[in-house]
């Protein structure tokens, strides 16, 4: 009698258990789309990887989307038009404060922070050919691309070639075709703000001779004074042109979500991608430092409740109040 009483007890409990998961799941979406940047960058492919190793993992259909690159997906994040995205703090605080161009005066508090990725360090690349091995060797007028328009790079990376001097000509476009632009001759230098190695540099390195040119000292003291950013080294492992580190500044980037999403369904999303950094190095080096610890580099944005529970559940986390959204 006391083993079916028990045989009993443990279907109930069986039975309420699988009920309790069916609830949780059932105001999830059946898809989501991951906000990224152009081809050829690190955002599309560090997105577009975990897009779908989160699918995979929760039975959903997902995806990463070729976007304008941070400023664009906090937009699409904030209105809905994304689930989930990917960002870089000084955009985000751009956006937050209603200064983001694409929407200007909106202050879009609707994309919380979900968890840290990588620093973005900002590098140049030139042709060997060129002869520019130093940012003073960048000639007056040269044609210099920054990337997608809005995106991190084209953001704050023309405002520190103003800082250090350089006269430029602004070229935008996708890392990728800018690529080839270098490569043709149709640009002097790219500056890229994308997270190391960059898709883009190391095809070059392929097909080409190619100069990443770093900060001096100086350079980077003035950098560091004038913008939101932190000391970076480019590791001389991470591209086969370097024979030692270069010295650069980086900014971190953050996935988001919408913060309306459901916790039980953004918690799940962050415990794929942080549970296992082996496979998230599979998807991307850069992933090196999406670590638990490092939600900590989260100084700007609320985070998404959801999110908020994992860190404080597996990482020892202790997050104010006030940087929870709806908190």
């Amino acid at each position: 009698m006391k083993f079916t009483v028990l045989t009993g007890t443990l279907a109930v409990a069986a039975l309420s258990a699988t009920m309790s998961v069916a609830q949780d799941r059932e105001d999830w979406p059946d898809s989501f789309t991951v906000g990224t940047a152009s081809q050829g960058g690190t955002y599309f492919a560090y997105g577009s990887g975990w897009a779908n190793l989160v699918a995979e993992e929760l039975g959903l259909s997902g995806s990463g989307e070729v976007t304008g690159g941070p400023m664009q997906n906090m937009a699409l994040v904030h209105t809905g038009d994304a689930q989930f995205g990917m960002t870089t703090m000084g955009p985000a605080a751009e956006s937050l404060a209603g200064t983001n161009p694409i929407a200007p005066g909106l202050q879009m508090t609707n994309a919380c922070a979900i968890f840290p990725m990588y620093q973005t360090p900002f590098s140049v690349t030139a042709l060997s050919s060129s002869g520019i091995t130093s940012i003073s060797d960048i000639p007056d007028g040269a044609r210099i691309g920054f990337g997608p328009a809005g995106s991190t790079s084209d953001t704050y990376f023309p405002r520190m070639m103003e800082e250090l001097g350089v006269d430029f000509e602004r070229r935008n476009g996708g890392w990728s075709d800018l690529g080839g632009q270098l490569q043709d001759g149709l640009l002097d230098v790219i500056a890229f703000a994308a997270g190391v190695p960059v898709p883009a540099v190391s095809q070059l390195e392929v097909q080409t001779d190619v100069n990443i040119i770093e900060f001096t000292e100086q350079e980077q003291a003035a950098i560091l004074d004038a913008f939101p950013v932190s000391e970076f080294d480019i590791s001389a492992d991470i591209y086969t042109t370097l024979e030692e580190p270069a010295r650069s500044v980086s900014m971190w980037n953050f996935a988001i979500a919408n913060c309306d999403l459901p916790d039980s369904f953004v918690h799940a999303v962050v415990d794929t991608v942080m549970s296992d950094n082996e496979r998230m190095m599979n998807i991307h080096r850069a992933a090196a430092s999406t670590l638990p610890e490092n939600w900590t580099k989260n100084t700007v944005m609320n985070w998404h409740p959801g999110a908020a529970r994992w860190f404080t559940e597996n990482a020892g986390a202790e997050i104010p109040a006030d940087m929870i959204h709806g908190g």
